[in-house]
């Protein structure tokens, strides 16, 4: 069941996911591929990596990991021209993706350039691949259909703010009139494709000084042809490198989303015991560059 999010907390992205899924997008993902305009500015390390644990992995403000922790990371490439690629990964519930290796793998590339003073134009793709995964009609009853999505997007930085915009160049997380039935805790009337999907993702940041960080993260999701599942979710957050733990970034955030409670829960192997995935809660994480 797709119930997702660029943030995971812990990185923006891949640094907006290194540092958030969450989302999450979100993520990143926090937010994350979570959401994501995921790759570093090039510098002259261009080969630079991430790891990090969260509390719970939020996708675009919804629990991919049934509420539990999470331990992500990533590479990322970026070339002297602008042009990046990347990969970043995280365990997630099967609970919300059934039958597979319980893993969600990021695969993202894309071009970004200044465009004027003080602004940065990003575009590129991302894919979310859950090895194995495919929905269950029913409890232990699986189809053939994936969970996997593809997104294009583009994102402006300016100064402290950055907004980006995804669209699902696939049906949304396999959401279409043959799984509609049973991609959600609760049935949804079939009604086509969800192709075409976008998430508008709007971020500002704040230096409070002593190397602390405040962000704030407003997100809205519309979902193609089924509005019951469009919602919107927001973040506080706040993060510091500690030097005394060998540079690990610590932080929290507050997430939450106007999600109906319908569509985004998740119950256990037998259909039982299910957790609302959008409600309000704290993120905690640390995470680690090189």
């Amino acid at each position: 069941m797709k119930t997702r999010l660029l943030t995971l907390f812990l990185t923006s992205s891949c640094l907006l996911h290194a540092a958030a899924r969450a989302e999450g997008e979100a993520t990143a993902p926090v937010q994350g591929p979570a959401a994501a305009a995921p790759a570093a500015a090039p510098s002259a390390a261009p080969i630079t990596a991430n790891i990090g644990l969260v509390s719970d992995y939020r996708f675009r403000g919804i629990s991919q990991t049934w509420k539990r922790p999470a331990v992500q990371g990533g590479f990322d490439y970026a070339h002297s021209s602008g042009f990046y690629l990347g990969t970043w990964a995280s365990n997630v519930s099967g609970n919300s993706y059934n039958n597979g290796a319980g893993l969600e793998m990021d695969l993202y590339g894309g071009f970004k350039t200044a465009v004027a003073e003080g602004v940065t134009l990003d575009v590129g793709a991302l894919a979310y691949v859950y090895p194995g995964a495919r929905l269950n009609r029913a409890p232990g009853v699986p189809t053939g259909d994936k969970y996997d999505n593809v997104d294009v997007y583009a994102a402006v930085t300016a100064g402290n703010f950055s907004g980006k915009l995804s669209v699902a160049a696939t049906d949304y997380f396999g959401l279409d009139g043959n799984t509609a039935a049973y991609a959600y805790f609760n049935a949804l009337t079939p009604a086509g494709s969800s192709k075409g999907s976008a998430y508008l993702d709007l971020n500002y940041g704040f230096d409070l000084g002593q190397g602390l960080t405040a962000a704030a993260h407003v997100g809205h999701l519309w979902v193609r042809h089924y509005g019951d599942l469009s919602y919107t979710d927001w973040k506080l957050s706040l993060s510091k490198p500690i030097e005394s733990l060998g540079g690990l970034t610590l932080s929290a955030s507050l997430v939450g989303t106007d999600a109906d409670k319908r569509f985004y829960q998740a119950g256990d192997a037998g259909g039982l015991n299910a957790k609302r995935l959008g409600n309000t809660g704290v993120v905690l994480g640390v995470s680690k560059a090189f």
